[in-house]
């Protein structure tokens, strides 16, 4: 939703339109993505990995395309760190924190310390400059319009595949393990 309301703020309504501006999370569901790699990973046994539907940007609607299009794509780990940091707030207001004992504060414990380190997993992973997360159009749009192409051209046609190698290899956790943890210990009340 975060990339959908910025790109509304800059000028491009096409995913407003298509009502992809909703914390209704069935509008992001994209079947193959969201449902059948997620169930295949855990009926198999493998890692589970997935993804929402992409929102549409037409770049024909904004303003300053390579700029405005590098702020939608940090507009996700933003919210995502924004997410984290108010499930940090709220692991600070539990009696115990995370050592709670009695019922509601645990389990708000609980939730608090999850959503905590699944929004950093997230908002690290997809800066990950690996196309299509938002990393890699991030990259595309701090480089020089030439260099932006040429790595457009280059890695983007492989990055699902850079990211299944990363993944079952063990490389993946060992890109995103250190800032996750460095975040993690930076928001941990």
């Amino acid at each position: 939703m975060a990339h959908a309301v910025t790109a509304d703020w800059y000028g491009d309504p096409t995913a407003r339109r298509l009502g992809r501006i909703s914390l209704n999370p069935l509008v992001h569901i994209d079947p193959v993505g969201t449902v059948l790699l997620p169930l295949l990973g855990l009926f198999l046994g493998g890692f589970v990995f997935g993804w929402a539907k992409p929102v549409p940007v037409n770049p024909a609607n904004l303003r300053n395309y390579r700029r405005d299009f590098l702020v939608i794509a940090l507009a996700g780990p933003a919210s995502n760190i924004g997410l984290a940091i108010c499930a940090s707030v709220l692991l600070g207001m539990v009696p115990g924190g995370l050592g709670a004992s009695d019922g509601a504060s645990a389990t708000i414990a609980t939730l608090g310390f999850a959503m905590l380190q699944l929004n950093l997993l997230l908002a690290v992973f997809n800066m990950l400059p690996i196309p299509p997360l938002d990393g890699g159009n991030v990259l595309a749009g701090v480089l020089p319009e030439d260099l932006a192409t040429g790595y457009d051209r280059l890695v983007r046609p492989y990055g699902f595949l850079i990211l299944v190698v990363l993944m079952w290899s063990g490389w993946l956790y060992r890109l995103i393990g250190p800032p996750l943890s460095f975040l993690m210990g930076w928001l941990l009340p």
